[in-house]
């Protein structure tokens, strides 16, 4: 049985993140408008996040994805146990 991994991502440079993974690693992905909250105020800031789903075996090629856009992105990483709605397929990512 596959496992899955939800990878949360938060970047300023989110729309680069976003076609990588659409068009490069053939991904879907679902964006969140959020609100950051750093600094001794408090201060926010409107941003996107990013949200989607590979195998455990695809994250690490991901991740290096990632990296290469941007070493500074937020990454928050947990396993999926169940998946309803919507399709999960295994697709090759492409080089």
């Amino acid at each position: 049985m596959e496992e899955y991994v939800g990878l949360t991502i938060i970047s300023e440079k989110h729309d680069e993140i976003k076609s990588m993974l659409t068009k490069k690693l053939g991904r879907a992905c679902t964006v969140y408008v959020g609100k950051g909250g750093y600094g001794n105020h408090g201060e926010s800031a409107e941003k996107d996040i990013i949200y989607t789903v590979v195998t455990r075996l695809e994250l690490p090629k991901l991740k290096t994805e990632i990296d290469k856009i941007d070493r500074r992105a937020f990454l928050i990483m947990g396993i999926v146990k169940d998946i309803k709605g919507g399709m999960i397929k295994r697709k090759p990512f492409k080089d």
